[in-house]
């Protein structure tokens, strides 16, 4: 359940799943803070169109969206919805840009960064890259879970494995809506702050995967970049889930269709 934070951000409504419209340094500023309070394990669902599609498809993932301690707008259409509304988002929150501008302002406060998934030997990898750019970045582990649903013990494990190293922040890189699952699941078990869903944050920091050129990142092309370079795996997400998005969005304007 959301927690009461000192910030209060203004937020938005889209299909039916409130989004905060906030940017990269009030949520740094949240996350530190909710370290500083150590009072409860919270988690931020970083949210572009496709995980509102999904939530559209299943009620179980809205209501996961929708216990969130944030949900940012990552994907552009998200940004522009909120413009719409007169909000003042000038960027998204891009989840590989938001896990290094916490690093890089965080290197100096001793917080202690945990990274979960990614194929193997991916979120050691994504450690020792993101140690050797910012110094002084404390890690306290890291892990990548196998391609199968964790056992009972296996999943207990990985809980004690995160709590004994005293982590401040866990990085969450499974991929939505896998991630936002796995923190709602894991959120009251786990003694750390702050928990993030990155999704591909871990395979672009450490170059498995091609990341898109600055200029179109920031003019919304990003989706064509991806879906040229992964068309088998993408191509359902982009065109299929993307028009079902516009045309969802339309009904929602024109008030013809009401999403609760």
């Amino acid at each position: 359940m959301p927690h009461a934070s000192q910030y209060k951000s203004p937020s938005y409504e889209v299909l039916g799943v409130r989004v905060d419209a906030v940017q990269i340094p009030e949520v740094v500023s949240r996350m530190e803070e909710w370290i500083k309070r150590r009072d409860a394990c919270r988690y931020i669902a970083v949210t572009d169109m496709h995980s509102l599609m999904e939530a559209q498809h299943a009620e179980s993932f809205k209501k996961i969206l929708l216990g969130a301690d944030l949900v940012v707008p990552d994907g552009f259409p998200l940004v522009w919805l909120g413009r719409r509304k007169g909000l003042a988002l000038q960027r998204r929150v891009y989840g590989p840009e938001l896990m290094e501008r916490f690093c890089l302002e965080s290197s100096a406060q001793g917080y202690r960064h945990f990274f979960y998934g990614g194929a193997e030997g991916v979120a050691e990898d994504l450690s020792l890259r993101l140690a050797a750019r910012f110094p002084g970045l404390q890690i306290a582990g890291a892990f990548c879970p196998p391609f199968r649903p964790l056992t009972r013990q296996e999943d207990q494990d990985v809980v004690s494995l995160i709590n004994s190293v005293r982590a401040d922040v866990v990085w969450v890189g499974l991929g939505a809506p896998k991630q936002e699952r796995w923190m709602s699941e894991h959120q009251g078990r786990l003694k750390a702050p702050v928990l993030v869903g990155v999704g591909a944050a871990f395979d672009f920091h450490t170059g498995r995967i091609a990341q898109a050129p600055l200029w179109m990142r920031e003019h919304g092309l990003e989706w064509f970049f991806r879906l040229s370079h992964e068309p088998r795996r993408l191509w359902h997400r982009y065109l299929i889930y993307g028009t079902q998005f516009v045309a969802l969005v339309l009904l929602e304007s024109l008030g013809l269709k009401k999403f609760y």
